[in-house]
């Protein structure tokens, strides 16, 4: 069952959620750098830069075992993701802002992640350590499972754009009950080691959460960008695809042990995007834009 589940569902299921991703995304959604050039700048050197770099700093800093540091770090390679799109409209955020984000760092991590988790793995598996991600099938992979369904998807929002519209709320529904699946299937597999990662892994998930998060919005703040983009790098460098995360180590590690600390981050995420979701759908009037 792990193996049908890490070897064939997972990474079918991914394609189908990017597919479901590009079928929401224009070109336009990638010029959008040269109108926002300050906040997306400032949104990928948090996701790509000061996320991967926060992460490696808790990971060391906190005593746990390898696989869960390594797993901090696998997360923290895993920026952005269709869900955020989600959590910054309806928390009344730049939801064109952080689609172009989510574009753009799609792009990216399917080369950065690669460098991301052999650096971990070197560092917190010990220099005898067996475990390595061969770059370019890495690379390859990612490339196959992530940019080539958006593509596909693009492209069919450019020719049937109707029906592109029509299946976003089939993938959305199908993205949400393939995560929950996600997150209990790990917890199953890995019951007799989650109290152990909960109480370690779980404070260096919440700082990592609440940290990001803090600098993300003092940042945006300090660049004088308005409240609603504010509010998306906050969301952006605080949402992380946890599914992407599940893909890897199910693709490359064959340790559920790895994902932990991504089913557990996604419980902390949830919790406080939710959180800033509740209060700005209360406090803040629909016509309020800085």
């Amino acid at each position: 069952m792990t193996s049908l589940l890490t070897e064939t569902i997972l990474p079918i299921s991914l394609f189908f959620i990017m597919l479901g991703m590009g079928m929401t995304l224009l070109v336009d959604d990638f010029k959008r750098v040269l109108v926002y050039p300050k906040a997306v700048s400032i949104g990928i050197i948090g996701q790509l830069l000061l996320l991967p770099v926060f992460g490696f700093l808790i990971a060391f800093s906190i005593p746990m075992p390898p696989e869960l540091a390594v797993g901090i770090m696998i997360l923290a390679a895993c920026p952005g993701g269709s869900t955020s799109n989600i959590i910054s409209h309806l928390a009344k955020g730049d939801t064109a802002l952080s689609i172009t984000l989510t574009a753009i760092s799609s792009t990216i991590t399917v080369f950065s992640i690669p460098v991301i988790i052999n650096f971990a793995l070197q560092n917190f598996m010990g220099d005898g350590a067996e475990l390595s991600l061969p770059i370019f099938k890495t690379m390859k992979t990612l490339f196959t499972i992530t940019l080539l369904p958006v593509a596909i998807g693009m492209l069919i929002k450019a020719k049937a754009p109707g029906f592109a519209d029509r299946q976003e709320k089939l993938v959305n529904n199908f993205s949400g009950g393939f995560f929950v699946f996600l997150v209990i299937f790990i917890i199953v597999v890995e019951r007799d080691n989650l109290l152990q990662a909960l109480l370690v892994s779980g404070l260096a998930c919440l700082i990592l959460n609440v940290g990001m998060m803090s600098l993300g919005y003092i940042m945006s703040r300090l660049s004088q960008l308005d409240k609603r983009q504010s509010k998306t790098i906050t969301i952006e460098v605080g949402v992380q695809n946890t599914t992407m995360a599940f893909v890897i180590v199910g693709a490359f590690l064959h340790d559920t042990a790895f994902a932990l600390p991504a089913a557990i981050y996604s419980l902390i995420m949830y919790a406080t995007t939710g959180s800033i979701i509740a209060y700005s759908r209360k406090n803040i009037p629909e016509t309020q834009i800085s």
